[in-house]
């Protein structure tokens, strides 16, 4: 190949257009429907075919287009009004400043693996990462000094399409970034900025591209370069492919690189939120560079760290939980370790449920939450079995206290509602709507839309969602070289008037997309109801190596195929940001069907409610908070309706969505008063439009995990790093000290409960001689812990009271308190000891210190008297 000598080539407008350019590269454009519909009048044709992608339209525009928008004082007017709307966006106040204006200046890196802002910019899969752009474009419209940091992938994850049997194929086309709203972050001589990441025997460059989203930058690391070996360019080819040696290099490269590409840009993070653990490795880095810049030893930098750490974990499958062997760890962190002065088995440790178990593998959700100082699951349900499934990280910790939080998602609502709704929320909430997503008492004005007026608007949504299935039919026909017959039998599936059902997302089999279909006669009768149709859309990608996942697309793709379904269920290829778009705005009813309770959260079901769309859903994710009975239809009653046996799971549930729609939910839909009108109908929607909209958007999610996770880190940064790191210095030399005490720490014993029972309304006198073994009392929290028991006499989910220290004697302190009989029944308690730092940053288990009472013979405090025995005091 001769040698080739590379330019870039950028679109060239004259001035009166060059405004444009700046809006198309501020994805503020992709929340803003006039922005969008600016963008889409350059030219529509060229915005179909480059898939909304405004820089490749502005950079495919004929000259004859371009003089002719130059002249056209109408579309310079329109330009100019979203110009000044950018402007006005990016200058005005914002709720971060109001409310936390001390913190001005502070920085938040917000690190994750995938980003979802647009369909034009396919640096994403799914869930995770459409979260992740809703969370940045909330952070921007909230004014957090937030930046993101993620990966340029150049293939991304697949476009999707099938074969003539219905198998998933898939197909990875290069994206163009220099044809995208992206740009490359150049040095002050023009040279792009470049990073270098270590890796065995080799450095890794990687350079940096900016994506502007509203008032924040997301920064995407690419070693796409020719300095780089084969084997490294690919690091940021394709999203989730290749094995472990691959996985881990990728991961590497966010944590370490991530974290090297904002400080080489000047922009150090005061503190770090790690989407997922896939970035957890720049925890140790952030040590590294506090031991070699600022001179701390491991123990102070580490710290620091944690305190400034938060962490989301999304998933409660297993396989969703990134896990290598030690050998791969060794292989690539060998040398990191001896930077941080660490033995190897101690990194190995911070991976490990249990750190001295050496045949455990090294999981990067266990180091991520050994180096936060804050970690939530996403909602209140993932929160609970987040809590279970990471128990073993802290043994001595009973389930209900183990120092997961859960903080709900939402989604962006602007950047997922249709124009037709929002001018009904224009005209009846007002325009405050949109500023204040929040505010309840705007949403309760939904009940002032006429019942006329909104379903008039969600017809035409459903219409244009059947128009655009149709077309994407028609194009996959013609893409599989179907006859002439099949193509024009695409353009006329589905009926805009019928109750339309969407289900779309990943196809893993724990999400049952084949629930509905368990019995094909009774689903045919529902769905070809001549006066009551039903149809059902399906789209959703499998991942490349998950084979059971795609026989769920062929199962479903083969039975909309036979001649009762043909018109009423159809699959839509290539799922993406669009198609989700269409499909949340035009649908119905939103069909969940997860298995109980491995949907972390579920965001998708929460795009539905603000299009007037409702939710059918199993009570597992959000939908256990959202649902309220009157707002959308239940699968079941939860956690009373689990099963052991899986298939009888899946009749029961099954047989529960056949019974909803025909006895409740077609019923609802076809009633019509004397205008057409299905009044039950729009009473639910604006049930589910209050109930939903201002709960379960991320601006709340945003403001929550500031002011829980943010702020509290923000503080921790100032508080440990004054005084040149003294306090985590201080901090550090406590938990030495404490570890190495601990093991002394004793409760001796705890006196007697009464034989008879205690009235409710009274307090239980409780006491307990402690040894502490040198340490002083208010370093060590004592506490009772107490609740009903269970069958086998264990605590459920207790609660804590403290007990106060008091007499001091040889053998220990006698601490006492008192217990609130506030519930009647069988109840119990005992008393434990954990470390406590007043005035310091510390949950009660971030030690992992726990000394528990143990009586193994049940005979308590027989050589000598605590005082008088416990009674009920009033």
């Amino acid at each position: 190949m001769p040698a080739i000598r590379k330019f870039v080539v950028s679109p060239n407008l004259p001035e009166p257009l060059q405004p444009l350019l700046e809006i198309a590269r501020n994805l503020w454009w992709t929340w803003n429907v006039e922005a969008i519909t600016l963008l889409r009048r350059v030219d529509p044709d060229l915005w179909d075919k480059h898939s909304g992608n405004p820089i490749a339209v502005l950079g495919a525009l004929p000259a004859e287009r371009i003089h002719e928008l130059e002249k056209d004082s109408a579309f310079l007017s329109h330009l100019e009004r979203v110009r000044t709307d950018l402007e006005r966006y990016l200058a005005m106040p914002n709720w971060f400043t109001a409310e936390h204006g001390e913190l001005v200046g502070r920085r938040i890196g917000y690190f994750s693996f995938e980003f979802g802002l647009h369909e034009s910019l396919p640096l994403y899969s799914g869930g995770l990462g459409i979260l992740a752009g809703d969370h940045l474009k909330s952070a921007s419209d909230l004014g957090l000094p937030l930046v993101g940091v993620g990966l340029a992938y150049q293939s991304g994850y697949f476009k999707q399409y099938l074969n003539h049997e219905g198998w998933q194929m898939e197909q990875y086309p290069q994206n163009d970034f220099y044809n995208m709203s992206m740009s490359l972050e150049r040095n002050p001589e023009g040279k792009p900025v470049t990073i270098t990441v270590h890796y065995p025997g080799r450095a890794v460059i990687a350079r940096i591209w900016r994506v502007q989203v509203g008032r924040n930058p997301l920064f995407l690391l690419d070693t796409n370069l020719p300095e780089n070996t084969a084997e490294d360019r690919e690091l940021t080819n394709k999203l989730y492919s290749g094995g472990d040696d691959m996985r881990i290099r990728q991961e590497i490269l966010l944590g370490i690189g991530g974290l090297r590409a904002l400080m080489t840009l000047g922009l150090e993070p005061d503190i770090c939120h790690l989407n997922e653990g896939h970035s957890a490795f720049l925890g140790l880095e952030r040590i590294n560079l506090l031991m070699k810049e600022r001179g701390l030893d491991y123990d102070t930098a580490f710290e620091v760290v944690r305190a400034t750490n938060v962490f989301t974990t999304h998933t409660p499958v297993p396989a969703g939980n990134d896990r290598f062997s030690s050998d791969l760890v060794e292989k690539y962190l060998k040398d990191k370790a001896g930077e941080l002065g660490l033995p190897l088995d101690v990194l190995l440790g911070l991976g490990r449920e249990n750190p001295a178990d050496k045949r455990e593998s090294f999981c990067m959700t266990v180091l991520a939450l050994r180096l936060s100082r804050f970690a939530n699951g996403v909602s209140e349900l993932h929160g609970h079995v987040s809590r279970a499934m990471w128990q073993r990280v802290w043994p001595a910790v009973p389930k209900n206290e183990i120092p997961i939080a859960y903080v709900t998602n939402g989604i962006h609502t602007r950047s997922w509602l249709c124009s037709e709704i929002a001018r009904l929320y224009e005209r009846y909430l007002g325009p405050r709507w949109y500023e204040e997503p929040t505010n309840r008492s705007l949403w309760d004005r939904v009940d002032q839309i006429p019942d006329a007026e909104l379903w008039r608007s969600h017809e035409r949504m459903r219409e244009r969602l059947v128009g655009f299935v149709r077309r994407r039919l028609r194009d996959q026909m013609k893409h599989r070289g179907a006859n002439r017959a099949r193509v024009r039998r695409a353009t006329q599936v589905l009926d805009p008037e019928a109750l339309t059902i969407g289900f779309a997302r990943r196809f893993a089999t724990y999400k049952r997309a084949n629930l509905i279909l368990s019995d094909p006669v009774r689903l045919a009768a529902i769905l070809n109801d001549l006066e009551r149709p039903v149809q059902i859309i399906f789209a959703g990608k499998a991942h490349p190596h998950d084979r059971p996942g795609k026989d769920l697309i062929r199962e479903i793709v083969e039975l909309s195929n036979r001649e009762e379904f043909r018109n009423r269920i159809v699959f839509v290829e290539n799922y993406n940001i669009e198609v989700a778009r269409y499909l949340v705005q035009g649908v119905d009813i939103w069909l969940n069907t997860p298995r109980r309770p491995l949907e972390a959260s579920g965001t998708s079901g929460m795009k539905v409610p603000p299009n007037g769309g409702m939710n059918l859903s199993v009570l597992d994710g959000w939908w256990c908070e959202g649902y309220e009975r009157d707002n959308g239809w239940a699968i079941g009653a939860g956690a009373e309706d689990e099963f052991e046996n899986e298939e009888y799971q899946d009749d029961v549930e099954s047989t529960a969505i056949y019974d909803l729609l025909e006895k409740e939910i077609v019923p609802a839909f076809y009633e019509r008063s004397s205008d057409d009108v299905p009044r039950e109908w729009t009473r639910v929607m604006k049930n589910s439009m209050r109930t939903a909209n201002a709960e379960f958007n991320t601006n709340r999610m945003v403001e929550e995990y500031t002011k829980r996770f943010y702020v509290p880190c923000l503080e921790n940064r100032v508080r440990l790093t004054g005084d040149d790191h003294g306090r985590a210095h201080e901090l550090a030399q406590w938990r030495n000290r404490v570890t190495d005490l601990w093991p002394g720490v004793l409760v001796r014993c705890v006196e007697e409960a009464p034989d008879e029972a205690q009235p409710m309304g009274t307090s239980l006198q409780v006491r307990a001689l402690v040894d502490l073994n040198g340490l002083p009392v208010d370093e060590v929290l004592v506490e009772t812990y107490h609740g009903a028991l269970d069958p086998t006499g264990y605590i459920v989910d207790g609660d804590t009271t403290p007990l106060l220290a008091g007499e001091v004697r040889d053998d220990g302190v006698v601490f006492t308190g008192t217990i609130p009989c506030v519930r009647a029944g069988r109840r119990g308690y005992t008393v434990r000891a954990v470390p406590r730092k007043n005035g310091y940053p510390l949950d009660r288990f971030e030690t992992g210190l726990v000394t528990w009472w143990d009586s193994p013979s049940g005979v308590m405090c027989e050589e000598k008297s605590l005082g008088t025995p416990p009674k009920a005091t009033a």
